[in-house]
């Protein structure tokens, strides 16, 4: 049995996330209205799957974090703004191309922009968004900001492809999981918390420890995911359930049942992720639950959450603190 010490992810209290998201309303209105005039385009079709895209849901998370980081540190400037509204755009983007890789047909409880416009219109606005949010970073003028978001769109691509290289591969780690995690998810909640002290130049203690914020919740948060894969509702999911499974995904449960169970319950693992057998997904989902690998999942987002938290003492006692520290318990506690 699988204990925790902090066990953010097992307590009862529930965390009010919008109380956290109200802390940032006026300038996540600014952010937001800056993203309808960026996607402005005069074709069509890049007005309409951006504004679905950006409209459809989802929990503004990382543009939040740079704008919950940037109050902790002061003020919200006009390029915290623009770089909020840059995070977001390259996150889309990659929502975009990820849901065409994966084939998916649902994204937060609606129809993917693939499923609507296909696979071809999808990869082409991504690469529009992608471009734009360079266009943006440049009104900066910062050469240190284009340094780390480069960088950072290098490295999601470079986990999408080890992503792709581990699909069907059932003897994937879990040090080659979380290498994944890492590149394609933690590193844009990295950039976003780093790019607030960039700004304004913080000290190098401070943007370090807001970059390790970021970057260990970030992993907490895909690790939940994984989790909410064999224990959410389709409905609190916002897609498919077994979706992983369905594409081959070698997750962090799958991981540790593979190595926890006996070898019948090892074999009908290794076989689903090898097929991508989604009929699977009730017999796995059994042996998920009975070799404790949910808890483990979340046990090891915990232990990431926990230093998040930890990484946010370089910052001063305010209430932007408290909010980035009860973010991070959220992204464990979330169901959804």
């Amino acid at each position: 049995m699988v204990s925790n010490s902090q066990s953010f992810s097992n307590v009862q209290t529930a965390i009010d996330f919008n109380s956290i998201k109200n802390l940032t309303t006026d300038e996540a209105k600014a952010v937001d209205q800056l993203i309808i005039n960026e996607l402005s385009s005069d074709v069509i079709l890049i007005n309409q799957m951006g504004h679905y895209i950006v409209g459809n849901g989802g929990k503004r998370l990382r543009p939040m974090l740079l704008l919950l980081a940037a109050k902790a540190l002061g003020e919200v400037g006009k390029n915290h703004l623009v770089l909020a509204a840059v995070i977001e755009f390259i996150h889309t983007a990659t929502l975009l191309h990820d849901d065409v890789v994966d084939e998916s047909d649902l994204r937060r409880g609606k129809e993917s922009a693939n499923a609507v416009w296909g696979n071809a219109a999808s990869v082409l606005v991504g690469d529009y968004l992608y471009s734009s949010a360079f266009e943006m970073m440049v009104r900066t003028g910062n050469m240190r900001v284009m340094e780390i978001l480069s960088k950072t769109t290098t490295a999601i691509a470079e986990g999408e492809v080890l992503q792709l290289l581990n699909c069907n591969n059932p003897e994937t780690t879990e040090a080659k999981y979380l290498e994944v995690i890492a590149r394609k998810t933690a590193i844009l909640f990295s950039a976003a918390t780093r790019l607030s002290a960039v700004i304004v130049g913080a000290s190098a203690a401070i943007e370090e420890g807001l970059a390790q914020y970021g970057q260990h919740l970030g992993i907490a948060f895909q690790l939940i995911d994984d989790a909410l894969d064999y224990k959410a509702s389709k409905e609190d999911l916002g897609k498919n359930l077994g979706d992983d499974l369905a594409e081959g995904k070698p997750t962090l449960p799958l991981i540790y049942a593979i190595q926890k169970g006996d070898k019948n319950q090892a074999e009908i693992i290794i076989d689903a992720i090898k097929n991508s057998n989604r009929n699977a997904f009730n017999e796995v989902y059994a042996i998920v639950r009975s070799t404790q690998a949910i808890a483990y999942t979340e046990h090891r987002a915990d232990e990431e959450a926990e230093k998040a938290i930890n990484a946010l003492n370089v910052l001063p006692d305010s209430r932007y603190k408290e909010a980035l520290i009860l973010l991070a318990k959220f992204s464990v506690q979330r169901n959804y």
